[in-house]
């Protein structure tokens, strides 16, 4: 990786704030996110990359919560922040050695940092005193007064600013130091501008983005889910039979508290295992009343609307139904149709398969339906 030549680059992560507006209980950046607190998540990356040290600013108060957040991470130090983001990067500052060659400025709410952005970073430093990286405004731009458009801005005249931050060390902590108004600056680039010194834009990445509410925390998923359904109902005289939504003419029906489609049944299963939502009988009991006779294509919207709030959407779904009879053949069509609707994904995103038991077990002796199903979820995309 590009670094100085022959020179050490230190990091700054900026963890100060009290991250209100996430909702969290403990300022955001000590809330977990994809199993780790979330300033850990940047703090392993700038180390793995390279820097040391790495210099952690943090409100006043919560040194035990960061050591436990960042507990192990070598050149690890901690520094209280001040009472603006601004006054926490100069502390952080002041305590780097004087023979550091360049630092890198982070803010914690911005749990990724890929190598290929440091690595642009610190090749911009050889050429300028600063360097950030951006991206492109890809929507139309208005100036607004009040309620009401006043004019446009040109958006190829404009970057989107994300962080990390770097800088030849000498150069920003002397433009911080040289700061002479209230210390409220949004970023480092801006006391640098100040300062006079040069900041070259490099590429972003859009995985940089920022985590600032409450929504963010649900759930950031980072890889697809997959989730295995099974269900058996007994088949008796006077029951309608109904299989994966669809209403299917046969002498016997299965016999269940809900309507006891036996399909959609394991497809619950699917999802709620794949997003870690437990199983079918927690969120709809067999001992509770309300549910006896319901059709089940109500507890698969509801599975699909606990798979979207964790952050997943349904990506395809495989059933297998086993039974000696009825022949599913002429309701297939019916069946992926309906299944594709309730679950929200096109029809080919949906399989419905057949098979026998050669006619051993109680699925082979007609005396009930079993089905299984696989399921995978996918992570919706935030923006």
């Amino acid at each position: 990786m590009a670094t100085l030549p022959n020179q050490r680059f230190a990091a700054i992560i900026v963890a100060a704030g009290k991250g209100l507006r996430a909702g969290q209980a403990i300022p955001k950046q000590f809330a977990r996110w994809r199993g780790k607190p979330l300033v850990r998540h940047s703090a392993e990356a700038l180390t793995a990359a390279g820097a040391a040290p790495l210099v952690v600013a943090i409100p006043d108060g919560f040194a035990e919560h960061a050591r436990d957040a960042l507990e192990g991470l070598p050149g690890l130090r901690l520094v209280t922040g001040g009472a603006t983001r601004q006054g926490s990067v100069r502390a952080a500052l002041e305590t780097l050695p004087d023979d550091t060659a360049a630092v890198l400025i982070h803010d914690a709410a911005r749990p990724i940092v890929p190598l290929s952005v440091v690595e642009r970073l610190l090749e911009a430093l050889r050429t300028h005193p600063g360097a950030i990286p951006v991206l492109p405004v890809v929507d139309s731009l208005a100036v607004a007064g009040g309620d009401l458009m006043t004019g446009s801005a040109d958006r190829e005249a404009l970057r989107r600013v994300q962080t990390p931050q770097a800088f030849r060390f000498a150069d920003i902590r002397a433009a911080h130091r040289a700061w002479a108004d209230e210390p409220t600056a949004g970023d480092d680039a801006q006391v640098a501008r100040a300062a006079k010194l040069q900041v070259a834009l490099v590429e972003g990445d859009e995985q940089m983005r920022k985590l600032t509410f409450a929504e963010d925390f649900m759930t950031s998923p980072a890889t697809p889910r997959i989730g295995i359904g099974y269900d058996v109902h007994r088949l008796a005289k006077g029951e309608e039979l109904w299989l994966c939504g669809v209403r299917v003419e046969y002498d016997r029906g299965l016999s269940g508290h809900s309507d006891a489609d036996v399909v959609l049944h394991a497809v619950v299963d699917a999802v709620l295992g794949a997003c870690g939502h437990g199983d079918i009988g927690q969120h709809f009991p067999p001992s509770d009343p309300q549910w006896r006779g319901a059709p089940s294509s109500r507890f698969v919207e509801h599975a699909v609307r606990l798979a979207r709030e964790a952050g997943y959407a349904v990506g395809n779904v495989d059933v297998t139904l086993i039974c000696e009879a009825p022949k599913v053949g002429p309701y297939r069509a019916a069946m992926r149709n309906k299944l594709a609707a309730l679950l929200g994904v096109e029809i080919d995103a949906v399989n419905v398969k057949a098979t026998t038991t050669e006619k051993l077990g109680f699925t082979g002796r007609g005396e009930g339906i079993a089905s299984e199903a696989v399921a995978m979820l996918i992570p919706i995309e935030r923006t």
